[in-house]
Protein backbone atom coordinates (compact mmCIF):
# COMPACT_ATOMS: atom_id res chain seq x y z
CA UNK A 1 0.00 0.00 0.00
CA UNK A 2 1.05 3.58 -0.62
CA UNK A 3 0.25 4.90 2.83
CA UNK A 4 1.66 8.42 2.72
CA UNK A 5 -0.76 10.44 0.52
CA UNK A 6 -3.90 9.33 2.37
CA UNK A 7 -2.19 9.46 5.77
CA UNK A 8 -0.99 13.02 5.10
CA UNK A 9 -4.43 14.12 3.89
CA UNK A 10 -6.14 12.58 6.93
CA UNK A 11 -3.54 14.12 9.23
CA UNK A 12 -4.38 17.45 7.62
CA UNK A 13 -8.07 16.91 8.36
CA UNK A 14 -7.28 16.20 12.02
CA UNK A 15 -5.08 19.28 12.34
CA UNK A 16 -6.77 21.88 10.13
CA UNK A 17 -10.45 20.94 10.46
CA UNK A 18 -10.70 19.56 14.02
CA UNK A 19 -7.78 20.47 16.29
CA UNK A 20 -7.33 23.99 14.91
CA UNK A 21 -10.97 25.08 15.22
CA UNK A 22 -11.24 23.38 18.63
CA UNK A 23 -8.10 25.15 19.86
CA UNK A 24 -9.36 28.54 18.73
CA UNK A 25 -12.63 27.92 20.59
CA UNK A 26 -11.43 26.16 23.75
CA UNK A 27 -7.62 26.22 23.92
CA UNK A 28 -7.43 22.41 23.59
CA UNK A 29 -5.83 20.36 20.81
CA UNK A 30 -6.53 16.80 21.97
CA UNK A 31 -8.86 14.66 19.87
CA UNK A 32 -10.54 11.29 20.48
CA UNK A 33 -11.11 8.13 18.50
CA UNK A 34 -14.80 7.39 17.84
CA UNK A 35 -16.63 4.75 15.86
CA UNK A 36 -15.72 5.15 12.20
CA UNK A 37 -13.11 7.85 12.77
CA UNK A 38 -12.21 10.57 15.27
CA UNK A 39 -13.68 13.72 16.82
CA UNK A 40 -13.12 16.82 18.90
CA UNK A 41 -13.35 16.61 22.69
CA UNK A 42 -14.47 20.13 23.63
CA UNK A 43 -16.55 22.96 22.23
CA UNK A 44 -18.45 22.37 19.02
CA UNK A 45 -18.42 18.70 18.08
CA UNK A 46 -16.74 17.98 14.78
CA UNK A 47 -16.39 14.37 13.74
CA UNK A 48 -14.69 12.50 10.93
CA UNK A 49 -16.58 9.40 9.88
CA UNK A 50 -14.99 7.64 6.93
CA UNK A 51 -14.56 10.24 4.19
CA UNK A 52 -17.04 12.75 5.66
CA UNK A 53 -16.94 15.54 8.23
CA UNK A 54 -19.98 15.57 10.51
CA UNK A 55 -20.89 18.93 12.03
CA UNK A 56 -24.01 18.04 13.99
CA UNK A 57 -26.23 19.49 11.28
CA UNK A 58 -24.51 18.31 8.09
CA UNK A 59 -22.36 15.60 6.56
CA UNK A 60 -19.68 17.32 4.49
CA UNK A 61 -17.73 15.25 1.91
CA UNK A 62 -13.96 15.49 2.31
CA UNK A 63 -12.33 13.82 -0.69
CA UNK A 64 -11.61 15.87 -3.80
CA UNK A 65 -12.06 19.24 -2.09
CA UNK A 66 -9.69 21.67 -0.40
CA UNK A 67 -9.61 22.03 3.36
CA UNK A 68 -10.80 25.62 2.89
CA UNK A 69 -13.82 24.48 0.87
CA UNK A 70 -14.77 21.85 3.43
CA UNK A 71 -14.36 24.34 6.27
CA UNK A 72 -16.56 26.90 4.56
CA UNK A 73 -19.37 24.39 4.15
CA UNK A 74 -18.94 23.24 7.75
CA UNK A 75 -19.01 26.80 9.09
CA UNK A 76 -15.48 26.73 10.53
CA UNK A 77 -12.08 28.22 9.70
CA UNK A 78 -9.43 25.83 8.40
CA UNK A 79 -6.08 26.21 10.15
CA UNK A 80 -3.68 24.53 12.54
CA UNK A 81 -3.57 25.24 16.29
CA UNK A 82 -1.31 28.28 15.94
CA UNK A 83 1.76 28.46 18.16
CA UNK A 84 1.19 25.15 19.95
CA UNK A 85 3.70 22.85 18.21
CA UNK A 86 5.99 22.84 15.19
CA UNK A 87 6.03 19.19 14.12
CA UNK A 88 2.73 18.81 12.25
CA UNK A 89 2.19 17.49 8.72
CA UNK A 90 2.74 20.81 6.96
CA UNK A 91 -0.56 20.58 5.10
CA UNK A 92 -1.92 23.90 3.83
CA UNK A 93 -5.64 24.81 3.74
CA UNK A 94 -5.60 25.29 -0.04
CA UNK A 95 -4.43 21.70 -0.70
CA UNK A 96 -6.91 19.16 -2.05
CA UNK A 97 -7.88 16.25 0.18
CA UNK A 98 -7.22 12.96 -1.60
CA UNK A 99 -7.97 9.54 -0.10
CA UNK A 100 -7.37 6.01 -1.28
CA UNK A 101 -10.42 4.17 0.06
CA UNK A 102 -8.56 1.03 1.16
CA UNK A 103 -5.80 2.98 2.88
CA UNK A 104 -8.31 5.25 4.61
CA UNK A 105 -10.22 2.25 5.91
CA UNK A 106 -7.02 0.62 7.20
CA UNK A 107 -5.83 3.81 8.93
CA UNK A 108 -9.13 4.39 10.70
CA UNK A 109 -9.28 0.72 11.70
CA UNK A 110 -5.78 1.04 13.14
CA UNK A 111 -6.88 3.95 15.31
CA UNK A 112 -9.96 2.01 16.45
CA UNK A 113 -7.90 -1.07 17.30
CA UNK A 114 -5.29 1.04 19.08
CA UNK A 115 -7.88 2.91 21.15
CA UNK A 116 -9.54 -0.35 22.16
CA UNK A 117 -6.20 -1.94 23.11
CA UNK A 118 -5.15 1.08 25.19
CA UNK A 119 -8.46 1.00 27.09
CA UNK A 120 -7.99 -2.73 27.78
CA UNK A 121 -4.41 -2.18 28.86
CA UNK A 122 -5.06 0.83 31.11
CA UNK A 123 -8.81 1.11 31.83
CA UNK A 124 -8.37 4.12 34.13
CA UNK A 125 -6.78 6.28 31.41
CA UNK A 126 -8.40 7.95 28.40
CA UNK A 127 -6.49 7.59 25.12
CA UNK A 128 -5.80 10.81 23.22
CA UNK A 129 -5.43 11.26 19.48
CA UNK A 130 -2.76 13.94 19.17
CA UNK A 131 -2.82 16.15 16.06
CA UNK A 132 0.93 16.80 16.03
CA UNK A 133 2.23 13.25 15.53
CA UNK A 134 -1.24 11.85 14.70
CA UNK A 135 -1.04 8.92 17.12
CA UNK A 136 -3.50 7.62 19.69
CA UNK A 137 -1.66 7.26 22.97
CA UNK A 138 -1.47 7.28 26.75
CA UNK A 139 1.37 7.90 29.20
CA UNK A 140 1.66 5.56 32.18
CA UNK A 141 4.51 5.43 34.72
CA UNK A 142 6.84 7.45 32.47
CA UNK A 143 6.14 5.30 29.42
CA UNK A 144 4.22 6.23 26.27
CA UNK A 145 2.01 3.53 24.77
CA UNK A 146 0.25 4.07 21.49
CA UNK A 147 -0.57 3.34 17.88
CA UNK A 148 0.74 5.43 15.00
CA UNK A 149 -0.64 5.38 11.43
CA UNK A 150 2.98 5.38 10.24
CA UNK A 151 5.61 8.07 9.89
CA UNK A 152 9.21 8.70 8.89
CA UNK A 153 10.37 5.84 11.10
CA UNK A 154 7.98 3.15 9.82
CA UNK A 155 5.75 3.69 6.79
CA UNK A 156 2.75 1.66 7.97
CA UNK A 157 0.52 1.57 11.06
CA UNK A 158 2.36 0.32 14.14
CA UNK A 159 2.07 0.01 17.90
CA UNK A 160 4.80 1.32 20.15
CA UNK A 161 6.09 1.37 23.71
CA UNK A 162 8.23 4.43 24.37
CA UNK A 163 9.84 4.72 27.81
CA UNK A 164 10.97 8.20 28.82
CA UNK A 165 14.39 6.70 29.59
CA UNK A 166 15.91 4.72 26.67
CA UNK A 167 16.23 0.95 27.05
CA UNK A 168 18.48 -1.60 25.37
CA UNK A 169 17.83 -5.21 24.45
CA UNK A 170 16.15 -7.40 21.85
CA UNK A 171 12.66 -6.01 22.55
CA UNK A 172 13.73 -2.37 22.16
CA UNK A 173 14.25 -2.21 18.41
CA UNK A 174 13.23 1.41 17.73
CA UNK A 175 15.16 4.61 18.56
CA UNK A 176 12.32 5.60 20.93
CA UNK A 177 11.69 2.16 22.43
CA UNK A 178 9.80 -0.71 20.80
CA UNK A 179 7.63 -0.70 17.67
CA UNK A 180 5.74 -3.45 15.87
CA UNK A 181 3.67 -3.17 12.65
CA UNK A 182 0.01 -3.87 13.31
CA UNK A 183 0.02 -6.51 10.57
CA UNK A 184 2.61 -8.48 12.56
CA UNK A 185 0.70 -8.18 15.83
CA UNK A 186 -2.45 -9.56 14.18
CA UNK A 187 -4.76 -7.98 16.74
CA UNK A 188 -2.56 -8.68 19.77
CA UNK A 189 -1.84 -5.01 20.51
CA UNK A 190 -2.79 -5.21 24.19
CA UNK A 191 -0.43 -8.16 24.65
CA UNK A 192 2.39 -6.14 23.08
CA UNK A 193 1.75 -3.26 25.51
CA UNK A 194 1.74 -5.71 28.42
CA UNK A 195 4.98 -7.29 27.27
CA UNK A 196 6.56 -3.87 27.10
CA UNK A 197 5.38 -3.04 30.61
CA UNK A 198 6.64 -6.38 31.92
CA UNK A 199 10.07 -5.94 30.32
CA UNK A 200 10.38 -2.51 31.95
Amino acid sequence: MDWNPTRRALHGVAELLLAGPQHRETGRIDLRVVEGGFATVAGRELRVEGDELLTGTARVPLSGRTYTEVAAEAGIEAGEPAGVYSGGPGVRPEETITFDADVLKALLQGFADGDRALREFAPDLTPVLWPEHFDVAIALDEVNYGVSPGDGYLDEPYAYVGPFEPREGEFWTAPFGAARPLRELDGAITAFFREGRDRL
